[in-house]
């Protein structure tokens, strides 16, 4: 698919950070190039800015960049997050997938 392809909202009430994890698996064509975006209503999303992530993506564009996990941290005020990937020039493009995992939360669970 060319385009792009949106995550599914993450809810970050409650929890200071996130880790966002981009699997690339097999790679046949094209160029994928994974991203953050965030919220404060979960409707309005817009890229989180280079002072609310640690690390960076690099998108996949060749065989070299496939079977790869990529990591990243967001560390921005947004209540909301998800992760987005915009595809060009594929046709049959990239087996992959996104996890958002959150961190750092303000009230720990009891024992």
């Amino acid at each position: 698919m060319n385009g792009t392809a949106n995550g599914v909202t993450v809810d970050l009430q409650g929890y200071e950070s996130a880790m966002f994890a981009f699997e690339a698996g097999a790679w046949t064509d094209g160029s994928h190039t994974p991203s953050i975006q965030h919220s404060d209503d979960g409707t309005t999303f817009v890229a989180a800015a280079a002072p609310d992530i640690q690390g960076a993506f690099a998108p996949v564009t060749s065989g070299t960049g496939q079977n790869a996990v990529q990591r990243v941290g967001y560390v921005g005020s947004k209540r909301y997050v998800r992760g987005s990937v915009l595809t060009s020039g594929a046709t049959t493009g990239l087996v992959q997938s996104m996890a958002v995992v959150r961190s750092r939360a303000r009230v720990s669970p009891l024992p």
